[in-house]
């Protein structure tokens, strides 16, 4: 089974943007947004998928990370994401005021996973 075959557990999406990356209110703790796939549905679609249900912006979805450090015994899988949509339909199941961009190196230390920490950590500007 490849990365971007179905996905076995919960999928978070890195939504990057303009040198931000979306975070949202889950359980009243900002998170990732994430979902758990549906049968037969890759990590990339299911990442974009709960993108679009949150919150109503479409991404595409295209870039799933490897597993690093203590996250490769996990199941969660994390794909970066690139938004396609600057403004949300209004079909999302979360409200403007549960929805955060934070900068790069804020993400960071954000208490997110080693994985997109990783990436991230790669990806932000010195």
């Amino acid at each position: 089974m490849t990365m971007d075959q179905n996905a076995e557990g919960v999928v978070d999406a890195v939504v990057v943007y303009d040198g931000r990356v979306l975070l949202v209110n889950a359980r009243d703790r900002w998170t990732l947004p994430s979902g758990d796939p549906e049968p037969a549905e890759s990590a990339s679609a299911t990442a974009a998928r709960a993108v679009y249900e949150l919150r109503g912006y479409r991404v595409d979805g295209s870039t799933p990370l490897p597993p690093r450090g203590a996250d490769s015994a996990s199941a969660r899988t994390a794909v970066v994401c690139q938004l396609l949509s600057e403004t949300p339909s209004g079909d999302a199941q979360l409200e403007a005021d549960q929805v955060r961009w934070l900068s790069l190196a804020e993400a960071v230390d954000a208490g997110l996973s080693e994985t997109v920490r990783v990436y991230l950590e790669g990806h932000t500007p010195v």
